[in-house]
């Protein structure tokens, strides 16, 4: 007999170890109840890297129930928490997540923080955007990833240089012109030279390749 939410919630609460707190939370995170939602994001805040993974991919699996949660219950003192919250806004890639990201790739002082919401700039579901704000959105977006481009962390600069590559293949029409792209191929042909990282280097020249196909 397949076990209700209450029960789960249950077995999490008298979980005793990280292995059994983990399987607990993979356990509610594969019920896709939206009910679950806040345990989940609580979850995120744990010292448990397992616990966190399994929470994240079950609230991408709830989707959209999950973004003003997410959004409204961000741990504005656990960057950890902050962390894996944006990876789940990310992986869902709703328009209301769009302030948050922005916001977090530029300004939050955990590099872990930013890494991820750059990722979550790149990510964000553009078909789900009214068809008079995508361009605009778009524009905000390159934008955006071009600052975190010059983030002191190569990690940070990493995920920007991949979301330029997603926005950029999926520019709207009404905002795909000559000079945008000009510009991100030139900011990605300034990494590929000047960057010290070469892992940057290297995921830059892939994003130039890519684009220019």
């Amino acid at each position: 007999m397949t076990a209700t939410l209450p029960q789960l919630l249950e077995k999490l609460d008298q979980a005793a170890t990280a292995d059994q707190v983990r399987f607990a939370v993979e356990d509610i995170a594969a019920v896709k109840d939206v009910e679950s939602v806040p345990i989940l994001i609580r979850v995120l805040g744990y010292n448990n890297p397992g616990a966190a993974v399994a929470a994240v991919d079950g609230l991408i699996q709830i989707g959209e129930p999950a973004v003003l949660s997410l959004i409204e219950l961000l741990d504005g003192y656990n960057y950890g928490a902050r962390a894996w919250a944006l990876r789940a806004l990310s992986g869902i890639g709703d328009p209301r997540g769009m302030d948050l990201v922005v916001k977090a790739s530029l300004e939050d002082f955990a590099l872990s923080v930013r890494r991820a919401a750059a990722r979550g700039v790149g990510t964000l579901h553009w078909e789900q955007f009214p068809p008079e704000a995508i361009a605009p959105a778009q524009q905000r977006a390159i934008e955006t990833l071009i600052k975190v481009c010059d983030d002191p962390e190569w990690v940070v600069r990493y995920a920007a240089v991949t979301g330029l590559e997603r926005v950029a293949a999926q520019l709207n029409t009404a905002l795909q012109s000559k000079s945008i792209l000009a510009e991100i191929k030139t900011l990605l042909e300034k990494l590929v030279a000047d960057d010290e990282a070469l892992a940057v280097q290297g995921r830059a020249r892939l994003a130039l390749m890519r684009i220019s196909d």
